[in-house]
């Protein structure tokens, strides 16, 4: 796979306190019997201190934006930014996270998942996606 484009989401819960990254994993897998989590990359903040974490490794198909999955990387922020702000942390690590991924894959193109889906509001409605996009590209 060479990816062209990078998909943001969220994970729509609570916090991660409430629901992981592992737990992610755990429901894709298990519940919903697919090789790995659907996302390339996460990002969760938990008790303050935010991570990068792996999903599927970058040269392989997500499983995260129906008729996208075979040409971008998909990151999911973890959290509901429907309802909370993102936190500055998390915002600089997929800002960090971004940056290299657009310079290792010559990547043009930052999208959030509800500009591909009218019914997915990822990455949230209190994620800004151009101002993101302007903070990467600069």
């Amino acid at each position: 796979m060479k990816p062209d484009t990078i998909i943001l989401h969220h994970s729509l819960t609570k916090d991660s306190a409430t629901a992981s990254w592992g737990a992610i994993r755990h429901f894709h897998v298990d519940v919903n019997h697919w090789d790995d989590i659907g996302y390339h990359f996460g990002i969760e903040n938990m008790r303050g201190q935010t991570e990068i974490l792996a999903g599927r490794f970058p040269d392989k198909q997500g499983a995260h934006c129906r008729g996208h999955n075979s040409n971008s990387i998909g990151i999911c922020f973890v959290g509901n930014f429907d309802v909370d702000s993102v936190p500055a942390k998390a915002w600089t690590a997929g800002i960090e996270l971004c940056r290299f991924l657009v310079k290792q894959y010559g990547i043009a193109k930052i999208i959030g998942h509800g500009e591909l889906n009218p019914h997915k509001s990822c990455p949230g409605k209190n994620f800004d996606v151009d101002r993101f996009r302007t903070e990467v590209l600069r």
